[in-house]
């Protein structure tokens, strides 16, 4: 699993160092995308697919169901890790997250997001109110 938080400097052709265990379960190759929270998802292509297969059985009169479509399809590029470790992030994918020279690479168990810094610290900060928190998931039947 994609597990922890490292920040990650992004060069200026828009490289990032994938943490060695990241790259492990990434393989030679998967997909970025634009995340829900003005972020970046990168999936393994496994990952990638079971997505993608169930958006595309989603109901095509459904705007909800394009509008997610969209969301997905539209900003993904498939991404391969160079000899060193890197991926390319494209321009207009830093661009539309915001994404400049500091970024956090954060596990999300099957992918992982790629955030600004700044943006990451605001999450970060949000999930240290154990009262909110608690509110927050309470509806989403966690349990072992």
């Amino acid at each position: 699993m994609f597990l922890g938080q490292h920040e990650h400097v992004v060069d200026e052709k828009g490289r990032l160092m994938v943490p060695a265990r990241f790259r492990e379960l990434l393989g030679s190759n998967g997909y970025i995308t634009l995340g829900f929270d003005q972020n970046l998802m990168v999936l393994p292509s496994e990952v990638f697919m079971r997505l993608s297969e169930h958006a595309r059985a989603m109901n095509l009169t459904d705007p909800n169901a394009r509008l997610l479509k969209r969301l997905l399809f539209s900003h993904a590029e498939r991404v391969e890790i160079d000899r060193v470790g890197r991926i390319l992030i494209p321009q207009w994918l830093r661009k539309s997250a915001e994404i400049s020279s500091r970024a956090m690479v954060v596990g999300m168990g099957d992918y992982f997001e790629i955030w600004p810094f700044e943006r990451w610290e605001e999450q970060r900060q949000l999930l240290q109110d154990p009262e909110a928190n608690a509110q927050r998931f309470a509806s989403l039947e966690l349990s072992l």
